[in-house]
């Protein structure tokens, strides 16, 4: 994300133009707006490995995966978003019933990048954890196979665990999957 925000909007001023935008995306953040930078063949990659692994395991499940283009409403944090991947298990719930922005996921992915990794791990991930949805936070580098899980507790608090090595798999209990980190991480150039 960049650090430059645009001039203050409310936020169905700024829904309105990303309907439209054919150019650039942007994040809303109560009031301001961030143009999103565009993403490494690297982050492309991941992403794209990670739409088709749970996509295929998640395929007679009730749930559904998305990459980059749905936006999620965080409506405590006054926030709209688009998470890299995301998965939602059951119902969804449509923003104002239109059918591109959500309020529900159960498991979002983001891969960090130099200019997002402090805010995705951050503030971001501070209102990710507002939605009451949200079970799973996943946070994966392009840099090196890495993957950070964070798995929401019943009594609200945030467990994290590790993975590095290509043999490892990542449980994704609370949609019914498990990734292996050299699937995630297939064809993806490592530069770190």
């Amino acid at each position: 994300m960049s650090v430059a925000p645009q001039p203050h909007l409310s936020f169905d001023d700024w829904l309105a133009i990303e309907r439209t935008a054919t150019d650039q995306r942007s994040e809303y953040i109560a009031g301001e707006v961030f143009a999103m930078a565009g993403g490494t063949e690297e982050h492309n990659l991941i992403v794209a490995n990670m739409v088709r692994e749970l996509g295929n395991q998640l395929k007679e499940r009730p749930c559904r995966v998305y990459p980059s283009d749905m936006k999620v409403h965080i409506a405590a944090a006054d926030v709209g978003t688009y998470p890299d991947v995301m998965v939602i298990c059951g119902e969804r719930e449509f923003y104002e019933g239109r059918r591109d922005m959500v309020t529900n996921p159960t498991l979002i992915v983001e891969v960090l990048s130099d200019s997002s990794e402090a805010y995705d791990r951050g503030d971001k991930f501070r209102h990710y954890r507002s939605l009451r949805s949200l079970q799973a936070y996943l946070l994966l580098s392009q840099y090196r196979m890495q993957a950070e899980l964070f798995l929401r507790q019943p009594d609200g608090t945030w467990s994290l665990s590790s993975y590095q090595d290509p043999s490892d798999s990542i449980p994704l209990r609370v949609v019914e999957a498990e990734l292996s980190l050299a699937e995630v991480y297939d064809k993806v150039e490592l530069s770190r």
